[in-house]
């Protein structure tokens, strides 16, 4: 008798979207999270053996100030030359942004389409979206930059999305790299590039890279009173 693979656990780990109230509000976490730096954050999901949570290093902030952080609004695309439907979804899609939201779009390797604008990120403005990380391509650079809207991508082109890619969902979990992003997660970025830190834990992260952030001011001052590097080490310091 054949044994049914067991992938339920798997399906309800990758499949659900769970509800995660945080105790602090989640403006107050974004605006401390943006106060720090994505290396110190990165350091701790590493100590708590999440070391794989960056997004693909060729995605880079449009200007080196950029900062935001923001609950993840996921969209997924794909490479398609049909245009039936797409500004609909588009529009459906625009609608569903609430305050806060930084988008996260997969584009699904697809690498010729611009998938985001200067009129994308007007509407996405009045709705409240702080930012948007797109692993795939924008245009309308100087609008975007007018609009003083912070946004990464792979890649700038004149191509538009119509007749070369379409969304075919949002709010819904998804990868970008090898990173599985799902709506409401903390998303941060900054001139060093973008990080997905789990809603769940997203307070305990905050907590201990402020305290992380703390330690590294005192081993500077450690550095510019002379201590060698091994007194450094032998305080606890690192480099």
């Amino acid at each position: 008798m054949a044994h049914k693979m067991k992938v339920d656990e798997l399906q309800n780990l990758r499949d659900t979207v769970e509800e995660v109230e945080l105790s602090i509000p989640v403006k107050e976490l974004c605006a401390r999270f943006e106060k720090l730096y994505t290396g110190a954050v990165n350091d701790v999901m590493r100590e708590m053996c999440m070391p794989s949570q960056a997004l693909p290093p060729g995605i880079m902030p449009l200007r080196d100030e950029m900062v935001v952080c923001g609950e993840a609004f996921t969209v997924k695309a794909i490479k398609d030359p049909t245009m039936g439907g797409e500004l609909a979804l588009r529009v459906k899609m625009l609608e569903d942004l609430k305050d806060g939201n930084v988008v996260i779009w997969n584009a699904n390797g697809e690498d010729e389409a611009s998938h985001w604008g200067g009129v994308m990120t007007q509407a996405a403005m009045t709705r409240g979206c702080r930012g948007a990380i797109i692993d795939g391509g924008i245009r309308d650079t100087k609008d975007i930059l007018s609009q003083k809207f912070p946004i990464w991508s792979k890649y700038r082109t004149s191509n538009g999305a119509l007749s070369r890619t379409k969304l075919v969902a949002w709010q819904v979990p998804i990868f970008v790299g090898t990173v599985i992003i799902k709506p409401g997660d903390i998303v941060m970025a900054d001139i060093d590039g973008a990080l997905i830190i789990p809603r769940k834990i997203a307070v305990q992260v905050l907590e201990r890279a402020e305290g992380i952030e703390s330690n590294e001011e005192e081993i500077k001052e450690w550095v510019a009173a002379g201590l060698s590097a091994q007194e450094i080490h032998d305080r606890g310091g690192y480099f």
